[in-house]
């Protein structure tokens, strides 16, 4: 009787170490923000140009948004990103927000998607 006790005690100790369970990432872990845009502002009724997003924690598929809209974005790093930005989303003047959204990864102890906090944008 002695060794099946201690061998179910031997069990419950192993599955203890060996459940995988793993803290999941936090929002915070993979919030985005945003230092610098390049350029700063373009005149209104343009033509179409590159939009270069400087910051932290860009994932691979994050998206720029401008004016709350999801523009083509290119993965340069995870400090930088490229997007194209259209001349139908600078008709008119006025301060536009950019912001970029990681998207979340899903499963059980996956993320949500986050978006960093705005940086104004100018069309003058």
């Amino acid at each position: 009787m002695t060794t099946a006790k201690t061998l179910v005690l031997l069990l419950l100790v192993a599955a203890s170490f060996g459940c995988g369970y793993s803290k999941p990432m936090t929002a915070a872990s993979t919030m985005p923000g945003i230092s610098q845009l390049d350029p700063q502002s373009t005149n209104a009724g343009g033509a179409q140009f590159q939009l270069e997003v400087d910051g932290t924690n860009f994932s691979t598929a994050a998206i720029v948004n401008f004016n709350a809209t999801a523009m083509a974005t290119n993965w340069v790093s995870a400090t930088k990103l490229e997007a194209t930005i259209p001349a139908a989303a600078i008709m008119n003047s006025g301060a536009v927000q950019v912001t970029v959204t990681n998207p979340g990864t899903g499963g059980i102890y996956g993320t949500t998607a986050t978006t960093s906090t705005g940086m104004s944008f100018m069309v003058n």
